[in-house]
């Protein structure tokens, strides 16, 4: 995962003061950064302060000043000359005490001033002093003069140690839930239900009344003679004759077309003129025959999977949650759901479900929420249960029927058949896994999604759990907390 560090800059500086009356002094400074790296060629910002007494001391004199480094990370200025903030050079005492510089440097040119340094000075400015010491009496012989101009500078030091990894910072508050997104697309239609029972026929309706008796009509023609009278029964059967003798047998008729079938479950049906292949059901299907034609219908479809001939395994085609299969390692269709380790498909998995820091007691929390946590054990449940996706028997798998999480040794093993070890060689595989990113366990943002994917194993390592993780460079099974949201990829059992 990304950590956050603090870098603390450093500074080294050199001083001198000018010989002449004017109330300004020369300063310079060598610039670099926390890996003791120069920084040349650019603007940087100052804040020079005179403090009396101590390295901690009153202010007496504050100015700012904007300066650029040169190629060899040198800035130099007259302290005197910059912006004044506070104080007045002119007025300070040297004499009576001792006096300090303390620079503070923003190396981007602004004021958020992270790079501080403070230095005594070990010597009074005698021109300044000299203003103000008000005697004409000639004083005795003055310190030797400064040395002459510096010469070329040295070889640059050997680095100093790294400093000690400052403590983590506080966690930033939660951001906003993110918008929700489109919605996806229309699933297929599913096959139609059996018709339904026939209702009971309803209540014959009240016999009307009789009508009134008509007018005699004419007397008609006489009619046909009627058909014949039935049949009398037949007499008993006389006494069987002699056999005749055998016939000679029939011609060889022609070989049938019936044919063997191509796959376990074919059948074939005549139509009257041809044999007509019945195509394979599936699982709980029913035999139903309309017009005569016998078709499969009901029960439910097999789940979309996926053979690694390298590994014989059988897996899902799909990530769990995902409307397809992935057609690149950015497909967004194909990413699927997040899980925190050992929960199940409770809604909670959705990218855009809530959050709630309410952790759970129980294997299936009454809610549907992301559960965030920043501290202990970091995991959903308190306490941990280990036993939560062992198997296809395991209290909260969330795989179809028949499926189950894999474990870390055939994650390994799927990685080890790949023909790079990064995420190009995952979306080449037979399992075609995409960057799905992760949420992160501390308030459920979205994080990585397109550059990095993250996969549990059902493994279990200490209050932790192993995974696999790719990328763009890179391809391995780590250990890392439960309370992340990370992809489930299903294996047939």
């Amino acid at each position: 995962m990304k950590k956050l560090f603090t870098i603390a800059a450093a500074i080294l500086m050199t001083a001198s003061v000018w010989a002449q009356a004017p109330q300004k002094m020369s300063y310079q400074a060598v610039v670099r950064d926390a890996s003791n790296s120069l920084i040349t060629t650019q603007a940087v910002g100052m804040q020079i302060s005179i403090l009396q007494g101590s390295s901690s001391g009153t202010p007496v004199y504050v100015e700012t000043q904007t300066l650029s480094t040169n190629a060899n990370g040198l800035v130099s200025l007259e302290i005197g000359t910059g912006t004044l903030v506070s104080g007045d050079l002119t007025t300070i005492d040297w004499a009576n005490d001792t006096y300090f510089i303390k620079t503070e440097t923003d190396p981007t040119g602004g004021t958020g001033y992270t790079i501080t340094g403070t230095s005594q000075l070990m010597s009074v400015p005698y021109a300044l002093y000299a203003k103000e010491s008000g005697s004409s009496t000639p004083g005795p012989q003055g310190p030797a003069g400064n040395d002459g101009a510096d010469g070329a500078d040295g070889a640059d030091g050997n680095d100093g140690a790294v400093g000690a990894t400052g403590s983590q910072g506080i966690q930033g508050i939660a951001g906003n839930d993110g918008a929700v997104g489109p919605q996806g697309p229309i699933g297929l239609t599913g096959p139609a239900g059996n018709d339904g029972v026939d209702g009971v026929d309803g209540i014959d309706g009240a016999v009307g009344a009789t009508g009134s008796q008509g007018i005699q009509g004419i007397a008609g023609n006489d009619g046909a003679v009627g058909p014949q009278g039935p049949i009398g029964l037949t007499g008993p059967a006389g006494n069987d004759g002699v056999d005749g003798a055998d016939g000679n047998d029939g011609a060889v008729g022609a070989t049938g077309t019936f044919q063997s079938g191509t796959v376990a479950g074919q059948m074939l049906y005549w139509n009257g003129t041809a044999w007509v292949t019945v195509a394979t059901g599936n699982e709980g299907q029913v035999l139903t025959f309309t017009g005569g034609v016998p078709s499969w219908t009901g029960g439910t479809p097999p789940t979309p999977n996926v053979t690694n001939a390298t590994t014989g395994k059988i897996w899902m085609d799909r990530n769990l949650g995902a409307s397809q299969v992935a057609t690149s390692s950015t497909d967004a269709a194909s990413y699927g759901d997040l899980y925190q380790w050992g929960r199940a498909a409770d809604g909670h998995q959705i990218r855009t479900s809530g959050t709630t820091a309410t952790l759970s007691g129980i294997d299936q929390p009454a809610h549907g929420d992301f559960i965030t946590i920043n501290s202990g054990n970091y995991d959903w449940r308190s306490p941990q249960n280990d036993n939560l996706w062992q198997g296809v028997s395991g209290v909260n798998n969330p795989c179809p029927s028949g499926y189950r999480l894999p474990t870390d040794t055939e994650l390994e093993a799927e990685r080890a058949s790949w023909g790079t070890n990064n995420a190009a060689g995952a979306f080449g595989s037979p399992l075609k896994l995409p960057m799905s990113g992760y949420r992160n366990y501390s308030n459920g943002s979205l994080n990585n999604v397109g550059t990095f994917g993250y996969y549990w194993s059902s493994t279990v390592s200490g209050a932790n759990s192993r995974y696999l993780n790719l990328d763009s460079s890179d391809a391995s099974v780590f250990t890392d907390i439960r309370a992340y949201g990370f992809s489930v990829r299903c294996i047939k059992d």
